[in-house]
C-alpha cells in the first residue's frame, strides 16, 4: 500500500509540473498554429529567475515566505518580457510561413536564449530551498512527503480551472474560439487577431515560466535545465492532442503515472515508457486523445 501510494503521489507531483508547462505550449500551438521550441526558454527563465532571487532575498534576511511572491512575480516577468519580444521581433514576420521553417526558426532562437541564460547567470547551479523547508512535510499513509511537492499538485488544479473558466465563460475566450476556427473570418467580423496572438502568447510564455519557477526549489537549477521538459510537454501534447487543453491534463497524468511506476518498479525504462505510450497513441489515434474538432471550409 505504502509503494501504490508513493507512486500515486510521485506521478501526480510529476504529472502537476508538466501539465503547466504543456499546457502553454498547447494553448500556444491551439490558437496560433505554431509549435513553438521556445517554450523550453520560458520554463529555464522561470526557474532560473526565481532561483535567484529567492537567494538574493533570503540573504537579504527577507522572509522564506517572500519566496512564492518571487515565484510569481518571475512568472510573469519572463512571460512578460520574453513573450511580448519573441512575438513582436521575431513571430509576427513569420505567420504566412511554412510551419517547418517556424519550427526552425524558434529552435534557432530556444538555442540563442539557452546561451543566454549562461551570459547572465553563469554556469554555477542555484538552489532556491527556501521556500520548499518553510512548508517541512506530512506524513500520509505512513510515508513522509513534502507538502511543497503537494501544493504543486493544487497549482496546477487552479490553472486547469482557470483555462477552463477562461475559455468557456468569458468573453476572451469566445475570441480565442472564433480565431481557432477561421481566423479569417474572425478578421473579417472586426476581430483584432493580432492582439489575440499577441495575449496569447504572452499566457503561454507566462504558464512555461510558472512551470520553471515554482519547480526550481525542488532542484538544482542548472544548464540545460529545460531540454528534458520541452521533450516531455511535447509528448503530453501529442498523446492529448495538439491545441487541446483537456487533452494536455489527460496527457500529463498519463505520462506522469506511467513514469512513476517505472521509476519505482521498472527504472531501467524509465525514459522508453514515456515515448512508448505516445506511440501507442498515435497508432491508433494519430491525431491524439482529445485532439479539437477541425472546421470544414466548404
Amino acid at each position: 500500500m505504502e509503494t501504490l501510494i508513493t507512486i500515486v503521489l510521485d506521478g501526480l507531483q510529476y504529472s502537476s509540473y508538466l501539465f503547466i508547462v504543456s499546457v502553454g505550449l498547447t494553448v500556444i500551438f491551439g490558437v496560433m498554429k505554431i509549435l513553438n521550441v521556445t517554450h523550453a526558454s520560458f520554463y529555464t527563465w522561470g526557474a532560473y529567475t526565481a532561483a535567484f532571487f529567492i537567494g538574493q532575498f533570503s540573504e537579504m534576511g527577507w522572509p522564506d515566505a517572500f519566496g512564492f511572491v518571487i515565484i510569481i512575480l518571475s512568472a510573469i516577468t519572463v512571460g512578460l518580457v520574453l513573450g511580448l519580444l519573441i512575438e513582436r521581433g521575431l513571430l509576427r514576420r513569420m505567420y504566412e510561413r511554412d510551419e517547418v521553417l517556424i519550427v526552425l526558426a524558434t529552435f534557432g532562437l530556444f538555442l540563442v536564449l539557452e546561451d543566454l541564460i549562461l551570459l547572465v547567470f553563469g554556469v554555477n547551479p542555484y538552489f532556491a530551498y527556501q521556500p520548499m523547508a518553510l512548508l517541512e512535510s506530512v506524513e500520509l499513509g505512513g510515508i513522509t512527503r513534502d507538502v511543497y511537492g503537494l501544493t504543486l499538485i493544487g497549482v496546477a488544479g487552479l490553472v486547469a480551472l482557470l483555462c477552463w473558466y477562461g475559455l468557456n465563460r468569458t468573453h476572451w475566450g469566445k475570441l480565442l474560439i472564433a480565431v481557432i476556427y477561421d481566423r479569417e473570418m474572425s478578421e473579417s467580423m472586426g476581430i483584432n487577431v493580432t492582439r489575440v496572438y499577441v495575449v496569447t502568447f504572452v499566457l503561454g510564455a507566462m504558464l512555461g515560466a510558472l512551470g520553471g519557477a515554482y519547480i526550481a526549489p525542488t532542484v538544482s537549477v542548472t544548464p540545460g535545465f529545460g531540454v528534458d521538459v520541452i521533450v516531455l510537454s511535447f509528448a503530453v501534447v501529442v498523446i492529448g492532442g495538439m491545441g487541446s487543453i483537456p487533452g494536455a491534463l489527460i496527457g500529463s497524468i498519463i505520462v506522469g503515472l506511467m513514469r512513476a511506476v517505472a521509476v519505482h518498479q521498472l527504472p531501467e525504462v524509465e525514459l522508453f515508457v514515456v515515448f512508448a505510450v505516445m506511440a501507442v497513441v498515435l497508432v491508433f489515434r494519430p491525431e491524439g486523445l482529445f485532439a479539437p474538432a477541425k472546421p470544414r471550409k466548404i
